[in-house]
């Protein structure tokens, strides 16, 4: 019975030693790139109530949110995603701002994905980044370019952005006449390439020919920017040449810092998220069939909240991200430094002497009682393990003073290579080693 307690429920699980050593750095990484666009960290709590994302906001289905209620009855869930939480607080603390608000977060989501999705995580950890205030092509291109930031700076250098404009598909659906329960089976249809499934459902509704040939034509609107002038051509439609203006410029704008060469477009590209109103995009890297970044424009949610605010942003899935960095041998070097200090317990008293000294020097130490049973080798990948790069074995000292302590010689065995070589303490503390 207590080892079924070892196991984490479907969906989840525990991350340990090296791996979480791995994923800090990575978190830390994209964040960096957040901080350095000038965006300010927030958090959001992880429990929501559930009208936070109903369907009326356009967040994930209820049938895939964890559940609960409070002592007083209110349904409540588990944050399934992050733009609706931002949305709110932006509501509620920033809607007297006149000019954009830039905010970034890292927090976990949960969704509780169908049984036929194995081995897809239920629990993710998140970091993104919303510009709030700001319906300007300048908001996009400054949102793309992080994203491409992002990528780079997690070790990748081949991935691909595409970028499609949900109001392309707006404007086609308005003058088709389709809402509703249609829309929704059409866009899904569509975000999975169903060309004969689009063609079927068209039919059944009877839209006008010259519409349903360019709805038909959107899962295979897919490509480089010449996709953008085979759009442009098939339709007159006033919102969807727009959307198509809006993609050419952005395309422009990105040839100014070459990140045009990482990027595509689909106009095919429609989230589940509903809430999104223009420019829309994915992240693909090598190692993972699913995006590892994704975002867009929702000019209408923040309204929801009782603020209209033009916004747009996206959300990292840092733990696909990790799958595919591993996969293609992307190395995340952690840093090991500091110091594990074996000691004999008479020694106490001068070992938390000396550890408190190398820790005034901004050294992490961590101190262990000396235990002869135990080789070199196994001190030796205990620090490993643990981050640090040297394992220091006091002698004996009981009794000296601490003026006699750069008399003493340690041993000092790199952890990384297991060398060992002898050096005073002076040096120790000196940091000469």
């Amino acid at each position: 019975m207590k080892k079924d307690l070892l196991h984490t429920p479907e969906g989840v699980r525990d991350i340990y030693n090296d791996e979480c050593a791995r994923k800090l750095v990575l978190q830390n990484r994209l964040r960096d790139v957040c901080t350095k666009y000038g965006y300010n960290d927030i958090q959001t709590p992880t429990l929501e109530f559930f009208d936070v994302f109903n369907k009326e906001r356009g967040s994930v289905p209820s049938y895939e949110m964890f559940k609960l209620f409070d002592r007083y009855g209110n349904t409540m869930v588990m944050r399934p995603d992050m733009t609706p939480s931002i949305a709110r607080t932006a509501a509620k603390y920033y809607g007297d701002r006149v000019l954009p608000v830039k905010l970034c977060y890292v927090g976990n989501t949960f969704i509780n994905v169908s049984k036929y999705y194995q081995g897809k995580l239920k629990e993710n950890t998140m970091i993104g980044a919303e510009l709030i205030g700001d319906n300007s092509i300048y908001a996009d291109f400054e949102i793309i370019s992080m994203v491409i930031d992002c990528m780079k700076n997690s070790g990748l250098t081949e991935f691909q952005v595409e970028i499609g404009n949900v109001s392309f598909f707006k404007g086609l659906l308005n003058e088709a006449g389709i809402d509703g329960d249609d829309e929704e089976t059409l866009c899904a249809l569509i975000q999975e390439k169903n060309y004969l499934g689009v063609e079927e459902l068209l039919t059944s509704l009877n839209i006008e020919k010259r519409i349903a040939d360019v709805l038909m034509e959107l899962p295979l609107l897919f490509g480089s920017v010449d996709v953008l002038d085979k759009a442009k051509q098939l339709t007159t439609n006033e919102t969807s040449l727009q959307a198509i203006d809006r993609l050419y410029k952005l395309y422009d704008l990105c040839k100014l810092t070459n990140a045009d060469k990482y990027i595509s477009f689909d106009l095919g590209s429609l989230s589940q998220h509903s809430y999104y109103t223009g420019i829309i995009f994915c992240a693909y890297t090598f190692g993972t069939g699913e995006p590892v970044i994704c975002g867009g424009r929702y000019d209408n949610l923040i309204g929801q909240f009782g603020c209209d605010k033009p916004s747009i942003g996206f959300s990292i899935t840092v733990d696909s991200l990790m799958a595919a960095i591993s996969r293609q041998n992307v190395e995340i070097p952690v840093d090991h430094s500091g110091i594990l200090l074996i000691y004999n317990e008479n020694d106490l008293t001068d070992a938390v002497s000396i550890a408190a000294e190398l820790r005034k020097m901004d050294l992490p130490v961590c101190m262990i009682t000396y235990n002869n049973s135990k080789t070199d080798e196994q001190y030796c990948t205990y620090a490993i393990n643990s981050q640090l790069l040297h394992v220091i074995k006091l002698p004996h000292m009981h009794g000296c003073s601490k003026q006699d302590y750069n008399n003493i010689s340690v041993t000092s065995i790199l952890a990384s290579t297991a060398n060992s070589k002898t050096i005073t303490l002076e040096d120790l503390l000196g940091g000469k080693f």
